[in-house]
């Protein structure tokens, strides 16, 4: 059993887990998907650590997403077999995939292009091995993938399955979602995520192809999601802690946030309203996402140490280890007399997977006050 520690003596800054927010989250998702008639593949990335991911498949999740191998080979190694490798297979790459599959790992892996498949194809024949292989379709000009009506998507089939390898269906991850606000607008993304990648699956099917799985994803859509005809299964990640950046597109609020940074107020600069706390950048990570979204919390939303919202403070700016603390208006109230020196503050993220990779393990807070250590996969 996990040590456990009262909150006011771990050292800061510290990663808290609040497990009855989190506990809350995973359900929230699972039903959904549940009432929605697919299965539900959560993105580990987010966590990484295998005490959450326990909690997600125990509520009803089937098989886990990973955005590198060694999160693969960690996941593997405390029992979970079905696992997505869901950024490109680069050739260099594909040993290290091959050994995962030969222990008993069913790894699926992804591509985008010709020459990607071909170079798939061309190790999995030479070394007697049949890769899965999933197409990632773009579906809203985000970031990677094959548009679901271009010609070379039926190339890319091809390249696979007449190349020895499994052809196990598409992927698609709508990652413009990150970028809406209204639900209005995340249900109109939900629905052109859906008919773009189902709408690829049947192109390929048309051409004689393989193409069982149609797999879709984003937290912002899995929750917008009306309906899910024509998918098999759908991936999200941050919905298991949410963070500042979700509050601001609508899926969540604050309350709902279940990562935060411990940190205790270090010193002041009464002229400038500044509270010096013991997190900076090294703890909560350079992301700025809230910055170009409607509210911009700085660094991070100022708490209490029991996690409720401090309305009207942010962590405004960061160096290294030193965060600022301030009014988020701008005015220069003097902080030292309501955030003495040894106060502890927790801060929620801009987004949780960047701040959650600062750390090497979380503190899961209890129900009696205590926290006990969970360790967090570590390395690429």
């Amino acid at each position: 059993m996990a040590a456990m520690t009262a909150l006011e003596h771990l050292s800061t800054p510290a990663a808290l887990i609040d497990t009855a927010r989190m506990a809350r989250n995973i359900t929230l998702m699972q039903a959904r998907m549940n009432e929605l008639g697919v299965k539900f593949r959560p993105h580990v990335k987010t966590s990484k650590c295998i005490e959450v991911v326990r909690a997600q498949v125990e509520a009803g999740a089937s098989g886990i997403c990973v955005s590198t191998l060694k999160e693969a080979e960690q996941f593997f190694a405390a029992g979970i077999t079905d696992i997505l490798y869901a950024v490109g297979m680069a050739p260099v790459k594909l040993p290290q995939a091959m050994a995962l599959r030969r222990q008993g790992c069913h790894l699926k892996i992804i591509t985008d292009s010709v020459e990607g498949a071909t170079a798939i194809a061309a190790f999995g024949r030479e070394h007697g091995e049949v890769f899965e292989v999933w197409i990632e379709i773009d579906t809203d000009g985000h970031r990677s993938g094959v548009k679901p009506e271009d010609v070379v998507l039926i190339d890319v089939g091809r390249a696979l399955h007449d190349g020895g390898m499994q052809l196990g269906g598409v992927m698609t991850h709508a990652g413009e979602s990150y970028s809406l606000n209204t639900p209005e607008a995340l249900r109109a993304m939900a629905e052109q995520e859906r008919s773009g990648c189902v709408h690829a699956a049947q192109r390929l099917r048309d051409a004689g192809l393989p193409c069982e799985v149609v797999s879709v994803g984003s937290t912002p859509t899995a929750l917008a999601a009306q309906q899910l005809q024509g998918v098999t299964e759908v991936r999200a990640g941050v919905y298991v802690f949410f963070d500042l950046v979700m509050a601001n597109i609508g899926v969540c609020k604050a309350d709902d946030i279940a990562l935060s940074v411990l940190t205790t107020v270090i010193g002041h600069q009464r002229e400038k309203g500044w509270a010096i706390v013991d997190a900076g950048w090294m703890a909560m990570s350079r992301d700025r996402g809230t910055a170009s979204q409607q509210h911009d919390y700085g660094y991070g939303q100022v708490c209490d140490a029991q996690g409720c919202v401090i309305e009207g403070v942010v962590m405004s700016s960061a160096n290294q280890e030193h965060g600022i603390v301030s009014a988020a208006d701008g005015s220069r109230a003097d902080m030292s007399q309501r955030f003495p020196v040894g106060t502890q503050l927790r801060i929620l993220p801009n987004h949780a997977c960047a701040t959650a990779a600062q750390f090497p393990q979380y503190h899961a807070l209890q129900a009696t006050g205590e926290a006990a250590e969970w360790p967090r996969f570590y390395g690429w």
